[in-house]
């Protein structure tokens, strides 16, 4: 089976019931069982921010779902590094007409780099870079 990049967008709407995604990335996970996800600590950070000022429940509930992605047996994480964080600035710098951020061009940078095509977000800024939006 391959492999789908999940962007911040998926962590989101999965931590929430109430988001408007939620039920589509829940349907995601039950049409695709172990299908193996990659994502990246930027990522991660960027949903644990997103849900930052959520109060002291949603912080916990977010902070208890980051530790189980990291533990997942089927989920991969990479790590954060002065070499991902390069790559990922230069494609930054690459792209100036474009409203991507950093740690987007970090995530396709490593979609590219593991050759994944489909990434579980809505952001057409993937599709701008050819990779396959799946919401």
């Amino acid at each position: 089976m391959h492999k789908v990049f999940a962007d911040a967008f998926y962590w989101i709407a999965l931590a929430n019931p109430a988001d408007e995604w939620h039920d589509g990335v829940k349907q995601f996970d039950k049409d695709n069982p172990g299908v193996p996800l990659v994502t990246t600590e930027e990522v991660l950070t960027e949903f644990l921010n997103y849900y930052a000022a959520g109060g002291a429940r949603r912080r916990k509930i977010v902070g208890r779902m980051c530790e189980q992605v990291l533990a997942h047996p089927n989920i991969q994480v990479i790590q954060q590094s002065h070499e991902s964080f390069l790559e990922g600035l230069e494609m930054y710098r690459q792209r100036e007409d474009k409203g991507y951020s950093l740690t987007d061009c970090i995530s396709m940078m490593v979609m590219r780099n593991a050759n994944i095509q489909d990434v579980l977000t809505h952001d057409h800024h993937f599709g701008q870079e050819g990779f396959t939006i799946l919401f």
